[in-house]
């Protein structure tokens, strides 16, 4: 088997959150961590191995940060017609380990709005027939601007035609390698003044109210992978009553 990362790392240096999203991580190196050891076990720093203590992270963060896994009820607090959204430790984990189909949609420009023909003619373009269930992974404009400022502003939306196309075909869990499954923030900003129509804002995110479903954001090294014949593997980490969840996502191919 071989394994693609579709990961990003999560950090404080790569500026691929707005400033007041960032996570900030403390470092802590085998120096600073003796003091740690002597207050749990009382051993002296002299007695450790060579002097060395601990090494050891404390991250202030969102669960929105890096790769992560988004909850139905980060849309809204109600789905599938009304009954209460579920929490990102609710969500059935077999959701996360599923056969993967990758659309290749870099043709389009930021701040496009993706309809369900442009996802049907790239179904067809590669030959492939969703089956229910599938992870539907977005492979977009937004992965050649990671690292850059503009990573936040860059990016195509799939707002609520789009997404309750895919969820009418029964699947769950989608992705994309961009900030967000919806516009950029500062293009459905321009939209929504633009035409003062509030259904544009968040309008992929809130169609999870009709259909209860994940969505993997902040995806990477989709030109990785095939179209097809990858399984992926994106279980979510399991915070209680949360909106959403950090994720190892990988994409498992047989050689």
């Amino acid at each position: 088997m071989r394994f693609v990362d579709l990961s990003m790392p999560l950090d404080d240096v790569i500026p691929v959150d707005p400033p007041f999203l960032r996570p900030r991580i403390e470092y802590k190196d085998h120096i600073a961590g003796r003091e740690d050891m002597r207050a749990m076990y009382g051993i002296l720093p002299e007695q450790l191995p060579e002097g060395q203590g601990l090494a050891a992270e404390t991250l202030t963060l969102t669960t929105h940060a890096g790769t992560h896994v988004d909850a139905p009820w980060h849309y809204h607090p109600t789905m599938n017609g009304g009954e209460k959204a579920w929490t990102i430790d609710e969500v059935p984990l077999d959701w996360f380990f599923r056969p993967g189909v990758k659309l290749d949609l870099r043709h389009l420009p930021t701040g496009h709005v993706v309809t369900a023909a442009e996802i049907d003619a790239e179904l067809e373009r590669i030959g492939v027939e969703l089956k229910p269930f599938d992870i539907v992974l977005m492979h977009t404009v937004a992965s050649a601007a990671y690292g850059r400022d503009d990573y936040i502003d860059t990016g195509i939306g799939f707002g609520r035609e789009a997404t309750l196309h895919l969820t009418g075909q029964g699947i769950r869990v989608v992705g994309t390698d961009a900030w967000g499954w919806d516009l950029p923030v500062s293009a459905n900003r321009r939209l929504f003044e633009e035409t003062g129509d509030p259904s544009v804002v968040w309008e992929g995110h809130k169609a999870g109210a009709d259909v209860g479903y994940c969505q993997i954001e902040k995806l990477q090294h989709l030109d990785e992978l095939p179209p097809t014949g990858f399984t992926v593997a994106c279980f979510p980490a399991k915070v209680r009553g949360a909106s959403a969840g950090w994720t190892r996502a990988v994409a498992i191919l047989e050689d």
